[in-house]
């Protein structure tokens, strides 16, 4: 006789992740299975699994797509499942998740929004924190998109929403993402009119540096008749600004930073990046007036949009800095005291205050 009302199977995807094996299992263990696609490890991965008591099937999947992975992955659930958990090896639950997913999952659910840590400081205190929702039901649900993979679902979702559910993601900061641009390519290739894939791309095209083809890209996804969330549409006028940073083409910058403080008031990302490029043209009277009106938005949303800098100590590093250099000395020392409150340790700022507190001296 089962112990618990459902039946909970986590799955995975992996390859050459060996040092993840053992914390991840440690933290899937509340399931009653564990089950992971291998797509191709040439370490230890697999054996450390199968030693865990982790049912492992090996599969290359070629040409690579994530979504195809995943579906593999989700057949590989026994179809009594009645709650299908997918993670990644890099993720970790904070413990008691099952017992909550127990008390929380009705009959009628199909899928549940938790709580995601997408990134954590050396303190574990969250940086990027939004809902994320890959625990669902097997029937009906499968994955698309070959990258940036989302759940699909073949009828009418019935969600859950909880913030007592945790994952915690500590990546490999060495794994290769070079697979992405050119599925994010093809992602919009084969659905160009999918807004959320055609910003991604975008913003693909300015991590690598190709500052026109971002440009264009986010310019289009602007005009898609589906791009109606607010924060992302701020985050793609965001990013065409700072491609036009970097071709040194400053005025079309600050034009597009206006639009997207117009299309977001209540985010402080447009603001602090306002502040950001005053400050690197030197202008510092905005650098302190956009950094004010950064400062006065205190909400930091749940959402993947926020920028870590937007809630850090960078407004107020930034504004010591402007305050400094128009001959503020009492507000300079002001700031970099409560930038230093993020970063107490940060030798920059501890220089700089003792420089404020010397000129002060003078």
């Amino acid at each position: 006789m089962r112990k618990n009302k459902f039946k909970v199977v986590v799955y995975a995807i992996t390859k050459n992740e060996e040092k993840f094996v053992d914390r991840w299992v440690d933290s899937m263990q509340e399931a009653d299975e564990i089950v992971v696609l291998d797509t191709g490890s040439d370490d230890e991965t697999v054996s450390k699994l199968q030693a865990r008591g982790v049912k492992v099937t090996v599969q290359k999947i070629e040409p690579w797509r994530f979504d195809v992975a995943r579906n593999k992955s989700l057949e590989a659930v026994p179809d009594d499942a009645d709650i299908c958990v997918c993670t990644d090896l890099d993720e970790v639950f904070v413990p008691g998740w099952r017992t909550t997913l127990e008390n929380l999952w009705q009959e009628e659910t199909t899928r549940l929004r938790y709580n995601y840590n997408w990134s954590l400081d050396e303190d574990d205190k969250p940086l990027v924190n939004f809902y994320i929702e890959k625990i669902h039901i097997k029937k009906g649900y499968r994955w698309t998109h070959p990258v940036h993979e989302v759940l699909s679902y073949d009828g009418i979702e019935n969600f859950l929403t909880t913030d007592d559910i945790t994952v915690n993601h500590y990546p490999d900061k060495e794994k290769s993402r070079t697979s992405y641009l050119p599925l994010l390519e093809l992602s919009v290739e084969e659905s160009p009119k999918d807004d959320r894939n055609v910003h991604y791309l975008g913003r693909e095209y300015m991590y690598y540096g190709k500052w026109n083809e971002a440009i264009d890209t986010l310019i289009y996804h602007l005009t898609l008749p589906t791009a109606t969330w607010k924060d992302e549409r701020c985050a793609s006028m965001r990013f065409i600004s700072r491609c036009y940073k970097n071709l040194k083409r400053y005025d079309e910058a600050k034009l597009w930073l206006d639009k997207a403080m117009v299309e977001a008031p209540y985010l402080r990302d447009p603001f602090v990046e306002r502040e950001l490029l005053a400050y690197s043209l030197n202008e510092w009277y905005d650098v302190i007036k956009y950094g004010k009106r950064a400062l006065s938005i205190v909400e930091h949303p749940k959402s993947y949009i926020n920028e870590i800098f937007s809630f850090d100590g960078t407004p107020y590093d930034l504004m010591s800095l402007a305050y400094y250099y128009i001959g503020e000395k009492n507000l300079a020392l002001e700031y970099v005291k409560k930038a230093l409150i993020y970063s107490p340790n940060d030798e920059r700022l501890l220089n700089n205050k003792k420089i404020f507190e010397d000129a002060l001296k003078n």
